[in-house]
Order: structure tokens, then C-alpha cells, then sequence
């Protein structure tokens, strides 16, 4: 049975998980990297080897929206390691649109992976990591802290799981877990091309709402282009891993920093919708 730590870590067939996970083996942690389809693994496994930690990485499916899914990869993992240290929840999908031109079933499909699927993946950890005396570090998005135009899904999705973290945290400091948040900004990844939006279809189909949301699209091109790169934005999520008392909320830049704090500091909510709607012009 190991002795090392292990880690698992949702989401890593690109972007953010990829880069999290290559850069936890690099740290010496035995790291799970998941994905709901492993057919998609050869970028990871690729970057693993690259960076010498090709033995240090599994792959395993899970899928964060099937409880079953998750439960059966807990399994493997406490039968092959004998243990669990640390879950990272990065799996999650953006959508763009307004709520008027969404249907509900767009809006529960979002909160069932960026919402449910957390606490559920979580719910499901929290015995290893009690025993491990370990921690849960979930990537959420400067959009669980600003809520930002035609994103009213995926912010509420961030927002909730912001709110279920805040709250856990404490009770779950008493049984000896460690519970971060961290709030990336832009991100240069394929969690963007994954989206496959088809621009001129959307704005064909905004209707009263298609000025704004070009104004909005422009300037969100406009912000990734700038954009961190995924290892960067792993940099912090490896120092919430490894820190003896990580903090509570993390950003992985000065800029995701800034913006965070504008919401933080807006008692009456003007200085954010100052700022949000300047996007829209």
C-alpha cells in the first residue's frame, strides 16, 4: 500500500486540469487525473512524459455529473493507494447566452456539472479525506465572485459552489479538511474553444439583445488574448496543495485579484455594475 500522498484531480483532459495535474506529479504527488472520456488523455499523457512524471500520473474515468461514476473511481483509488489526500475539482463547462433565449434544461445542465457536480464529488471524498486528515481545493472562476453579462447560468453555477465552500469550510476544518477556493481569470485554454460557439449564429439569433452581446464578445476576445497560460493558472492551485494552511480563497493573478476585490469591497453592488456594463457598449 503507498505511503505517498495522492491526489485526484477532475477535469484534466485539457486547460487548467492538464496542467494541474502534470504540475502535482511534479510536486511528488501521486495524482488521479480524471475525465469523463479517457479517450481523450493523450494530450496529458504527452505532457507527463514531457516533464518526467509519466509515472506519477493515472488516468481514470469519472464522470462529475454520475454519482455511480464518482463512487466507483473512489473505490479504485482507496484499493490501488490505500488512500486519498487531496481532491481538486476543476471539471466544468461555460455557457454563453441570456436567460430569456436559454431554455431551463440549458440552465439545470450547467449546475448539474459546475454545481452538483462538485458537491457530489466532494460528498463522496470527504471520508478518505477526513481519515487523511486532507483538503478540498475546487476551482471555481472570478465569475463565482462577479456576475457577468450572458453568463447568468455559469455565474450562478460559480456563485452557488462559492457560497457551498464558504460555508462547508468551518465545519469541515473541524473534522481536520482543508477547504480553498481559486478564482481564476482568463485563461488561455481550450476550455474557450470547447466552447464551439458559432458567433454569427449567435448574434443572428439574439435578437434585441445582439448589440450588446457583440460588445460583450469583443471584449471577452479581447481579455483572452492576454489571458494567463494553464500552467500559470496551476501555479497557485499546487501552492493551495502543498501550503500547511492554505487560505480560504485564492486568485491566480494580479488581475483576477483586482476584479475579485471589486465585488468584495461593492456594499450596494454599484462599482460592479458600473463595471459590467461598460462591456455591454
Amino acid at each position: 500500500m503507498a505511503s505517498e500522498k495522492t491526489v485526484l484531480i477532475t477535469g484534466t483532459s485539457s486547460g487548467i486540469g492538464l496542467a494541474t495535474a502534470v504540475a502535482a506529479a511534479q510536486a511528488g504527488w501521486t495524482t488521479i487525473a480524471t475525465m469523463r472520456d479517457t479517450g481523450k488523455a493523450e494530450a496529458l499523457l504527452k505532457a507527463a512524459a514531457e516533464h518526467a512524471v509519466a509515472d506519477r500520473v493515472q488516468v481514470k474515468r469519472l464522470d462529475v455529473a454520475d454519482a455511480d461514476s464518482i463512487a466507483a473511481c473512489l473505490d479504485e483509488v482507496i484499493a490501488e493507494h490505500g488512500r486519498l489526500d487531496a481532491l481538486v475539482n476543476n471539471a466544468g463547462a461555460a455557457r454563453v447566452g441570456t436567460i430569456e433565449q436559454m431554455s431551463l434544461d440549458d440552465v439545470r445542465a450547467t449546475m448539474e456539472v459546475n454545481f452538483f457536480g462538485v458537491v457530489s464529488a466532494t460528498r463522496a471524498a470527504l471520508p478518505h479525506l477526513r481519515a487523511s486528515r486532507g483538503r478540498v481545493i475546487t476551482v471555481t472562476s472570478v465569475g463565482g465572485a462577479v456576475g457577468q453579462p450572458f453568463n447568468e447560468a455559469y455565474c450562478a453555477a460559480k456563485f452557488a459552489v462559492e457560497g457551498f465552500m464558504q460555508s462547508l469550510a468551518p465545519v469541515a476544518d473541524a473534522v481536520g479538511v482543508d477547504v480553498t477556493v481559486v478564482e481564476p481569470g482568463a485563461v488561455a485554454s481550450e476550455f474557450v474553444s470547447n466552447l464551439g460557439l458559432d458567433v454569427p449564429a449567435l448574434l443572428a439569433a439574439a435578437g434585441p439583445y445582439a448589440p450588446a452581446l457583440q460588445a460583450y464578445i469583443a471584449r471577452t476576445q479581447k481579455s483572452f488574448g492576454n489571458a494567463q497560460t494553464p500552467f500559470e493558472a496551476a501555479a497557485p492551485i499546487i501552492e493551495a496543495l502543498t501550503a500547511e494552511r492554505p487560505p480560504f480563497r485564492v486568485q491566480t493573478s494580479d488581475w483576477a485579484r483586482e476584479f475579485v476585490g471589486t465585488t468584495l469591497t461593492d456594499l450596494d453592488g454599484s462599482a460592479v455594475q458600473t463595471l459590467t456594463r461598460a462591456w455591454l457598449r
